[in-house]
């Protein structure tokens, strides 16, 4: 292990190779600290398949769990897994960068290009002051975040461990982890239980879901051009448009679906809030306030759907993004009328489309590949492996019940689409594909029939 991660090999990866290097390595670390008998409650060993599931999903920030955080773990393994989070949600070249900057320390050429990388920036120039945002910004809403928490959590926990929740879960909501430490009241409740009609609890988890959701681009841009929306690129309009459009038509259609079922003896209010919840935490939160195995069939498709697209680039959230399927429905659009892939009047270059069909392609494939291993090879349902799969693959952390059941081949199958899915799975897939060299003949075009 020593000899793979020498200095001379990882001078030769390439960006997304040492950025998948340096993940892994944070999950093998974890894993060890989680296999301890000071990790667990009862002082026992946990098995190594178990420990290095909780920490992929934790430095993915997934959520998906084979045990429930809070009586599985004690103080010390919930606190791995909170570094865990933190390291996966702002990935470990962004904190690095952050404790640079802090102690005034000279940033070169390569680390800036990591983080550009890292972050999905747009270009390299301002880049460490773009970290610098995300530092201290992090800081600041997670900080806000807790305090608001803690307020709730105060008066039933008690002081300390009312502030420790207050942390934990705001740091868990911002970094669109899906941990939770509601197994006090009820192991795998989330916030089902008391907290489910509470709407300051729910509208902070909420805004901290979204804010992390949006992209650390967006931040700069925002805040740069002081909420102008006529000065905002392109990129920004697209980001803030689908998210709206998403939050809002995700909770009308699962207002719509779960009368009578899941949100059967709420209130309006309730529901309406319920429903909001599980738009916004279905694009790769993972906390829920209904049980999710209870879903209908048509909200459980909503789920998957919601799960696929997930949060912005360059954000802690997963999924194909949303400006990927802007991109993509737009040049359908485009095409359909016979106009170039035009919007907000700018036109959309065609490396872009490529990229975003690719990203799209690629995660529906992953998801599918999956769930048919899984299904040869266990008695779940199909639709349970499917939102499982899905799930994981875009980071969200939501499940019907069906983590802990999955045999060995269903969890690796699982860890490695979480592991893709925070790495990003084209770019990590494209930096392990030697380019063929370049040539000056190109091959003869014949037509072939579509559609």
């Amino acid at each position: 292990m020593k000899q793979f991660f020498s200095k001379h090999r990882l001078r030769r990866l390439n960006q997304v190779q040492f950025i998948a290097a340096g993940f892994f390595m944070i999950i093998l670390v974890g894993t060890c600290l989680l296999m301890l008998p000071i990790a667990s409650r009862t002082g026992e060993w946990t098995n190594f398949r178990d420990a290095m599931f909780t920490a992929t999903s934790a430095t993915c920030v997934t959520g998906l769990v084979v045990y429930d955080t809070f009586t599985h773990w004690n103080l010390f393994g919930q606190l791995v897994i909170l570094t865990l989070i933190q390291i996966g949600g702002l990935g470990f070249i962004t904190i690095g960068v952050g404790f640079s900057i802090l102690f005034r320390r000279r940033i070169g050429l390569r680390e800036r290009d990591l983080l550009k990388e890292s972050v999905n920036a747009l270009e390299i120039g301002g880049i460490v002051k773009l970290a610098r945002m995300i530092f201290f910004g992090t800081l600041l809403f997670e900080g806000v975040g807790a305090i608001l928490l803690s307020i709730r959590f105060v008066p039933r926990f008690g002081l300390a461990k009312g502030i420790y929740y207050g942390i934990f879960h705001a740091i868990s909501a911002f970094c669109n982890a899906g941990f939770d430490l509601m197994g006090c009241e009820e192991a795998y409740s989330s916030f089902s239980g008391y907290y489910a009609g509470d709407w300051f609890v729910n509208l902070t988890l909420m805004a901290l879901i979204v804010i992390g959701g949006l992209g650390f681009v967006v931040w700069a841009d925002v805040s740069f051009k002081k909420f102008k929306w006529k000065a905002f690129s392109l990129h920004t309009k697209l980001v803030l448009s689908v998210t709206a459009i998403l939050i809002v038509v995700g909770a009308l259609l699962l207002y719509l679906f779960e009368q009578g079922n899941t949100l059967e003896g709420m209130s309006t209010g309730e529901q309406v809030l319920a429903s909001l919840f599980g738009s916004v935490t279905a694009r790769t939160a993972g906390f829920n306030t209904v049980d999710t195995g209870a879903l209908k069939q048509e909200s459980k498709l909503l789920t998957i759907i919601l799960m696929f697209i997930g949060g912005s680039p360059g954000s802690t959230a997963g999924g194909v993004k949303t400006t990927t399927i802007a991109v993509i429905l737009f040049y359908v659009y485009s095409n359909i009328r016979g106009n170039g892939c035009n919007v907000f009047h700018r036109r959309i270059g065609d490396e872009i489309i490529k990229k975003a069909s690719m990203v799209f392609c690629l995660n529906l494939f992953l998801g599918v590949i999956s769930t048919l291993l899984i299904l040869a090879t266990s008695n779940l349902a199909m639709d349970d492996i499917l939102f499982e799969a899905y799930s994981a693959i875009s980071t969200v952390g939501m499940t019907t019940g069906i983590t802990r059941d999955l045999n060995t081949v269903g969890r690796v199958a699982i860890m490695l689409l979480m592991f893709c899915g925070r790495i990003g799975s084209m770019t990590f897939a494209l930096s392990f594909i030697k380019k063929p060299e370049s040539s000056h003949i190109t091959l003869p075009v014949e037509k072939i029939t579509i559609g």
